[in-house]
């Protein structure tokens, strides 16, 4: 793991689903499926979508998980949801809590006039500071960042300036493929 550097795995700032802070959300959802047509079948789709300011450098990015919570509205109330989630709650207190707030009721044609008016800078979350990691990083390093916090990719940065992604569905192929060329 010590032989692959970060930058050999990955994908580089024009290879990924980008969108200016002004866009809609409804644009970003297009610029997401635009890049995943893009993509090699044998390639994992993008996950997330950044979010550039007028300069062209990653303000943050929105994932699967951000766009789904934003788009209902309720979810403001709950943001101690995933905490609950976590921390071992039943099943049934979750559900209770989805029905007793009111969580997704209202028809799906509701979400295409949120995704209309929804600008993704009012909602886009700045990354933290274990999401970073450097372009000349081993893969053991950046494998290790992806299992101790909670990320399902990190920046890859140069010169402290964001140049990629580094995607966990990414490091895992690589091992898997390791893995596969081993002897019996």
């Amino acid at each position: 793991m010590k032989t692959i550097n970060v930058k050999e795995l990955m994908v580089p700032l024009k290879g990924y689903a980008t969108v200016p802070r002004e866009a809609t959300l409804r644009e970003a959802v297009r610029a997401l499926e635009k890049a995943q047509l893009a993509l090699e079948p044998s390639q994992y789709k993008h996950r997330a979508i950044l979010v550039l300011d007028e300069a062209g450098n990653v303000l943050g990015k929105i994932t699967m998980k951000d766009i789904l919570v934003v788009l209902e509205p309720n979810y403001r109330n709950l943001e101690s949801m995933e905490v609950l989630s976590r921390s071992g709650h039943s099943p049934d207190l979750i559900k209770s809590m989805l029905k007793d707030n009111a969580l997704w009721l209202e028809p799906l044609q509701f979400v295409c006039e949120r995704a209309k008016q929804l600008r993704v800078s009012d909602f886009v979350k700045p990354p933290e500071d274990g999401e970073f990691v450097d372009e000349n990083a081993t893969l053991g390093e950046a494998a290790h960042r992806l299992i101790v916090y909670p990320y399902n990719s990190l920046f890859v940065t140069r010169d402290k300036k964001i140049v990629g992604i580094l995607r966990l569905s990414d490091v895992f192929a690589i091992v898997c493929d390791k893995i596969k060329t081993c002897k019996d």
